[in-house]
């Protein structure tokens, strides 16, 4: 991999001197930020761009857990934070249906969303993606498990998927990194995007942004002054951007917010689905509090991992390698919560209950079996050893789930998945782990146009922190709508 621009050799001549001074900052090098680095420089070679990251360069993005053993609290997590967002641990899934990944088609139109996936898919294929999609080769198979789902009660969205892989994620995001940097785009990395610099006043309709103020791992402080300042901090930023709307008054409204846990089985319970779908994406309304629950980020023959937000709030994920394969399946399991008023932090209550789920672990991620959780008892260490399933996050500890999360997010996740047990026997089985907290940060929903106008004038807000999109692709697509509209000067 080639060598990178580095934060202090692209700002050195320019911390005393004066501000640097570009046509485009991005601020946040996830899948928004780069396809809008990429689209700019497909249509508009010429303009110049400022890409400032919080995290490292994507080569320098190691995990130390994976010689330790255990999380050493980085800061920023590597795992979440660097160029490529999330998205360079994440199990590398590309959603190819505009159905899947949030409420951008909502904005933009289905067919402008669904052609936009077309052009993003195009890009990453000409990276080195795999040609292989999942989902489309056995339709009678699943019609079956559609027939299956819905006598469950439950709704199947079968989505082809193009599986990029973790660590092959890694490999073509690092080609993207390199092909940005000999392009010429000013690649800012442990650079932290402090705030945004309007000018105006936006309660007037005269409120304008003229660029962003940054502060370097050094605690060099500096301005970025651009013509146009895209704000893609993704889902890790969600709760910054939310401060930002309210300190500058960016028109926003709460949003939802996914509290729910990670499950892990047996690959033998998954086969079916994982050989015909690779995903199963299902979506209930279980009695009796009818909130939405979905299963999401399906990893056949994946790892369980655990994730670090500011502050120490441990999260759990998962991760799915081309190569590298376990003898377990694991999923997420989201309860969907809105809320309106009188309260309207939903983040801020995703993460109490991540905190408390992380003081009952004594900081590590809680996991228990479902037949406990039924049973009314804790999981005892002694019992997982015991289990035909073997945790793939050797650190979680053994507790009571059930102790952390909401009686209401609980119930729902306990209802709905014995409904999916009756159209994927033994998804519900007593020794199905559970683990503790999967929480998903989307709450802030920027209000924008089909152009990602916001009500300040030259700032634009994009992929999961915005609150409109879900994930890799539709991120991604975000990103490549809005530098093609930059470069066209829509």
């Amino acid at each position: 991999m080639g060598a990178f621009v580095s934060a202090a050799s692209n700002i050195s001549s320019n911390l005393n001197t004066s501000n640097m001074t570009v046509d485009v900052v991005i601020v946040g090098a996830g899948p928004a930020g780069i396809f809008t680095a990429l689209s700019l420089l497909k249509d508009a070679p010429s303009t110049t761009i400022a890409l400032v990251e919080k995290g490292l360069p994507i080569e320098r993005r190691n995990c130390p857990k994976a010689k330790v053993g255990h999380c050493v609290g980085c800061e920023p997590c590597r795992i979440t934070t660097g160029f490529s967002g999330a998205g360079a641990f994440s199990d590398g899934k590309l959603s190819l249906s505009h159905e899947v990944g949030g409420d951008l088609p909502e904005l933009i139109g289905e067919d402008v969303a669904q052609a936009a996936i077309k052009r993003v898919d195009d890009a990453y294929l000409s990276f080195g993606a795999d040609e292989h999609v999942e989902g489309i080769d056995n339709p009678g198979e699943v019609k079956d498990i559609r027939r299956r789902a819905i006598q469950a009660g439950l709704k199947l969205v079968d989505c082809p998927i193009r599986h990029l892989g973790t660590e092959k994620a890694q490999e073509i995001y690092g080609r993207i990194e390199d092909h940005l940097c000999d392009a010429g785009v000013k690649l800012l990395f442990e650079t932290e995007c402090t705030d945004v610099i309007i000018e105006g006043d936006a309660a007037t309709d005269s409120a304008a942004c003229k660029g962003v103020r940054v502060r370097t791992r050094a605690g060099e402080e500096f301005s970025i002054i651009a013509e146009k300042t895209v704000v893609a901090t993704g889902r890790r930023g969600a709760d910054w951007l939310e401060r930002l709307c309210g300190e500058h008054d960016i028109e926003h409204a709460p949003g939802p917010v996914d509290i729910g846990v990670r499950i892990e089985m047996r690959n033998e319970i998954m086969e079916r689905v994982n050989n015909v779908l690779y995903e199963s994406k299902l979506i209930g309304y279980p009695n009796p509090f009818r909130n939405k629950v979905r299963t999401f980020c399906q990893n056949p023959g994946g790892f369980v991992s655990q994730e670090n937000y500011d502050g120490g709030l441990a999260v759990v994920n998962g991760h799915s390698y081309k190569e590298r394969k376990s003898e377990n399946t694991n999923l997420a399991i989201l309860c969907t919560h809105n809320f309106l008023e009188p309260f309207n932090q939903p983040i801020a209550y995703a993460k109490k209950i991540g905190e408390l789920c992380n003081a009952l672990g004594a900081g590590h991620i809680l996991v228990q079996r479902f037949g406990d959780i039924l049973d009314g008892k804790r999981t005892w260490q002694k019992e997982l050893s015991r289990s035909n399933v073997r945790p793939t996050l050797p650190d979680a500890v053994a507790g009571d789930v059930t102790a952390a999360l909401p009686y209401r997010t609980m119930t729902s996740i306990i209802n709905f998945m014995l409904a999916v047990d009756e159209a994927i026997p033994g998804f519900a089985s007593a020794e199905t782990l559970l683990y503790a907290p999967e929480l998903k940060f989307y709450s802030n929903r920027v209000k924008m146009d089909a152009n990602f106008d916001t009500n300040i004038a030259n700032l634009h807000c994009l992929g999961d922190s915005s609150g409109w999109t879900r994930g890799l692709m539709m991120a991604s697509v975000m990103g490549c709508l809005m530098g093609e509209r930059l470069a066209s000067g829509a």
